[in-house]
């Protein structure tokens, strides 16, 4: 990009920059821009960034304060998820007992101080109007969850019709043998070591619809509600045998596993609005879920993802906000199941969309534009970007984008995380915190508390 185009951006993002301050009028101008819309997509940038989280749940709680929103949706298990709702729903745990069910690897995405704060506000919001309102409900979009799901179908049907439930068990004993890794399930298959399981997985959850009508007669008040959680677990196992099938094909397991959460999403606003409530729900994912795949580098080579496919579906009615930073320190780990260790984040590529951010709020001097005035000392802006078509023509030119999931490899950094993406056709609106701290995990590990010893920055990329 030519200087005077960078510079010409760089106006653009000046003068239609909101600062954030902490202010509780801060995200006014977010709310304005999110109207009615059904459904909001909330990202981050990074799996391990407690200025993310924290952030997110303030908006989430404005949502839900001020705009009737009635669910949340996470990118998480459906099991684990659902202790947390039963908790929401009036249950004697504390938030912490709560996220019991986050235990394996990468925990502290859920289980961390944010969270369980942000928990403990739900539980006072839905205590406070529990004789008057529905309560706001939580659910898990994910399908890693295998196991879990197939021993809570099998609860379900024992409770319900226990002759269901042995033929149920019949049917999901092709897994046994692979127990507990359901990826040694995927090996197998991919070098036709075992039969597929797909078969016995797809009749089961057919079977439980049909038999649908009979199961909630027996369940008493709570039928219809319980049997969805059962339905749904049904579906992920469904689901997760395809996705673990096709773990070593190329693309095919993303696109699955993204197509899975949008219909997961389908299915919770169906089931609330057969409820009577407002079906309108908060998602929280990573932005590489939750921006639009087709402003993306991921797109171009085949890749779609739930935002996309939630734009696809409810248009106007879905908003899409994304994060972003510029360094820091981020929880992750080196690896797949390493230990969790809190690292530094690098500051971020000359060429990509967080070094442009970066470069304007740190700048001395501050355009005053008619939106805003973003202030020196507040290095934290929101830009909405669906109804500036100025802001989103400077925005729409493709530059590297930043996204760290779990795992982080500073020493790769280039080709590990970064892709090219079009901002203004990605995202509705983002939130850049130019600065941002590990998230703070609830369970306590000697390399977080450590912290990562310092270093040189390594040049290779």
């Amino acid at each position: 990009m030519h200087n005077h185009a960078a510079s010409s951006v760089m106006d653009l993002i000046r003068g239609a920059a909101h600062s954030l301050t902490g202010a509780a009028t801060d995200y006014d101008p977010l709310l304005e821009l999110i109207g009615d819309a059904r459904v909001v997509l909330i990202g981050e940038a990074t799996h391990g960034s407690h200025e993310f989280y924290r952030e997110r749940a303030l908006i989430t709680q404005r949502l839900i304060a001020e705009r009737g929103f009635t669910a949340v949706a996470v990118e998480a298990d459906w099991p684990a998820a659902a202790q947390v709702d039963r908790f929401l729903q009036g249950s004697d745990d504390t938030a912490l007992d709560a996220l019991a069910g986050f235990q394996r690897f990468p925990s502290w995405m859920w289980r961390n101080t944010v969270v369980r704060d942000f928990l403990s506000w739900l539980r006072a919001h839905n205590d406070a109007r529990r004789a008057s309102a529905p309560p706001v409900r939580f659910y898990g979009l994910d399908l890693y969850s295998l196991y879990e799901s197939i021993a809570a179908v099998l609860d379900y049907l024992a409770t319900v019709n226990p002759q269901a439930a042995q033929q149920a068990r019949q049917r999901y004993a092709c897994f046994e043998e692979f127990h507990p890794d359901p990826q040694h399930y995927g090996y197998a298959i991919s070098f036709e070591a075992a039969d597929s399981c797909a078969d016995a997985a797809v009749a089961q959850l057919l079977e439980l619809q049909r038999r649908a009508s009979t199961l909630m007669r027996y369940d008493g008040q709570s039928a219809e509600d319980a049997f969805f959680v059962a339905e749904q677990n049904a579906r992920v196992i469904k689901n997760a045998e395809a996705y673990y099938r096709s773990m070593f094909r190329g693309r095919e397991a993303w696109n699955l596993r993204d197509t899975h959460m949008a219909e997961t999403l389908d299915a919770i606003l169906a089931h609330l609005s057969r409820q009577g409530q407002p079906a309108k729900i908060v998602v929280w994912a990573h932005n590489s879920h939750l921006g639009d795949a087709r402003a993306t580098e991921m797109g171009q080579q085949g890749e779609l993802n739930l935002g996309q496919l939630v734009r696809q579906r409810y248009g106007r009615d879905v908003v899409t906000i994304g994060f972003s930073t510029y360094s820091g320190t981020v929880t992750a780990a080196a690896d797949w199941d390493a230990p969790t260790e809190r690292e530094r984040v690098r500051p971020a590529l000359a060429r990509s969309y967080e070094a442009l951010l970066h470069t304007v709020v740190t700048s001395a001097e501050r355009a005053v534009g008619a939106a805003a005035t973003p202030d020196a000392g507040h290095p934290d802006v929101l830009l909405l970007l669906r109804d500036d078509p100025a802001l989103a023509e400077g925005l729409r030119a493709p530059r590297l984008e930043r996204a760290i999931g779990v795992v982080y490899r500073p020493a790769t950094e280039r080709r590990s995380h970064y892709f090219s993406a079009r901002l203004a056709d990605q995202f509705d609106a983002l939130i850049h915190l130019d600065e941002t701290s590990a998230v703070e995990p609830l369970d306590r590990y000697a390399g977080w508390e450590q912290g990562e010893v310092p270093d040189t920055f390594p040049t290779g990329q």
